[in-house]
């Protein structure tokens, strides 16, 4: 492809060679800077890199896009931009020929029920023949493909090259989850969704790395709506109107809101033997009863926001009923069959806003005891500790502390902070450092109508210590535990 070719559309200033040149890559990383290719110079969380500009001319690049002044000999073609990860994004798109334009593109946004809700939609469309792609937390999904994730929403070139390749396997759609740190790094430009959804919004990824302020973080969720043809929002959100600001989209909306286009009545909370759900009646644009085996509020706004958008493809009501009676999704509020006599769940809450938001949910259940096992990620703000152990202690009947990820840190170190928190409340707990052991203590002390909460791994399968990544999946640990018993588990009064 021309340089000139791949830069159409995008704003630049040539500082100094050729434009008329044949491009062989585009690439990002200066370790793969090969002769005739164009490196971006972006600036990471890590490194900078405008620094190996030069280690890339050596290798043979053609061209160069900057932000600011490099000194490279003057055969490489230095193009400034004004932001070089919009630019990657753009030249992405271009390069693997704007795949967006043969799919339909759906980004979620919003801080909580983006993955259940990216596979709800996938069921759903998939039930009318739509073959749809996916990308998000837990994996990538293109076909038959599994691809385990890295970031929730990758970089720019990663994107289009996934978009490019489900093109190529057939898909029609792609959903997607499109976090705040995607919408600030340009990692989703350099195409238009035609649906943008907006799911929540509750203060997190503030800090050091992330976003400066509450603000900050609200304004980059918008984002996506100043680059979507039809948006789909919370109509019981506060931040809505923060959300609308400068959005360029069509609005439609769902809740339980009178307003809402779609929304929520009679909920009411099933139960059975292994399984805590909740039912409801559909009103608005569609009205029929909804029913899904994943329990709480929560799970009602996710399938309404399914179901706003899967509408827009004609899905039936049979199809869509028949989608969340089955949707499981890793790690999220996963049912694990156990035992008759309680139920237990593995879910992703590694946070006190998520495990509060859960526990409460599953308090409405009125099960004998909830017990809550969780521990939390070394290297990361102690601060998240102490929360989350008051929460699993306020609303906790048991609290099981065990490790989680203990990366550099010392496991025992870990639990003394969360155990600080769990002071703070005056729930029951032990401390099991083992996590399969401690799993092992919640089975053989599980009571008649206990409800047992896996916390914090969700869709992991790994624990990481002193830099290195050893497997261990939760579900696996109970299928290890009840094999070890030989089913002779007791059933304590």
């Amino acid at each position: 492809m021309k340089l000139l070719s791949l830069l159409e559309g995008l704003e630049y200033e040539c500082i100094q060679g050729s434009m008329d040149q044949d491009i062989t890559g585009v690439v990002y990383d200066s370790r793969k800077a090969a002769p005739g290719t164009v490196f971006v110079c972006i600036r990471g969380t890590v490194s900078d890199g405008h620094v190996f500009a030069s280690e890339a001319a050596e290798k043979g690049v053609s061209a160069l896009i900057v932000e600011e002044e490099v000194l490279v000999p003057e055969s490489v073609a230095v193009l400034k931009v004004t932001d070089t990860r919009l630019a990657l994004a753009c030249i992405s798109a271009a390069w693997f020929d704007h795949p967006a334009k043969k799919l339909t593109t759906i980004g979620i946004t919003g801080t909580k029920g983006k993955t259940t809700t990216a596979f709800m939609v996938k069921s759903m469309l998939e039930s009318v023949g739509y073959k749809t792609g996916l990308i998000g937390t837990i994996e990538t999904i293109i076909g038959d493909t599994h691809i385990p994730a890295k970031n929730t929403t990758p970089e720019s070139y990663i994107v289009q090259e996934t978009f490019a390749e489900m093109v190529k396997e057939g898909c029609q759609c792609v959903v997607m989850e499109v976090s705040s740190q995607g919408l600030m790094l340009h990692r989703v430009s350099g195409f238009v969704f035609d649906y943008g959804v907006f799911t929540n919004l509750e203060a997190d990824h503030i800090g050091p790395g992330e976003h400066k302020d509450l603000e900050d973080y609200i304004h980059c969720k918008s984002l996506l709506f100043q680059q979507c043809r039809h948006g789909i929002f919370n109509a019981d959100d506060s931040h809505l109107p923060q959300i609308l600001e400068g959005h360029t989209c069509s609005v439609e909306t769902f809740g339980f809101s009178e307003a809402a286009d779609l929304r929520a009545k009679d909920v009411k909370l099933v139960q059975r033997p292994g399984v805590l759900g909740v039912s409801y009646q559909l009103k608005g644009i569609l009205e029929f009863p909804v029913e899904i085996d994943i329990p709480g509020k929560f799970s009602v706004y996710n399938s309404l926001t399914a179901i706003s958008i899967c509408r827009h493809f004609k899905v039936s009501e049979e199809n869509i009923r028949q989608a969340l009676s089955t949707i499981q999704v890793k790690g999220r509020v996963e049912l694990l069959k156990v035992s008759p006599h309680y139920t237990m769940m593995i879910d992703y809450a590694h946070n006190a806003m998520s495990l509060e938001s859960l526990l409460a949910a599953l308090k409405e259940y009125q099960p004998k005891r909830l017990v809550c096992l969780f521990g939390c990620g070394g290297n990361r703000s102690r601060s998240r500790r102490y929360e989350m152990g008051e929460v699993s202690s306020r609303l906790a009947d048991l609290t099981v502390v065990t490790s989680d990820n203990p990366r550099n840190e010392e496991p025992e170190a870990i639990i003394a902070d969360i155990l600080e928190g769990v002071g703070r409340a005056d729930g029951e707990y032990v401390t099991v450092p083992d996590r399969k052991e401690a799993i092992r203590y919640c089975m053989e002390h599980a009571r008649e109508g206990d409800v047992i909460v896996l916390a914090g791994k969700g869709h992991e399968d790994y624990q990481e210590i002193k830099g290195v990544k050893y497997p261990m999946d939760e579900r696996v640990l109970v299928n290890e535990i009840l094999e070890e018993s030989a089913g002779n588990l007791p059933l304590l009064e």
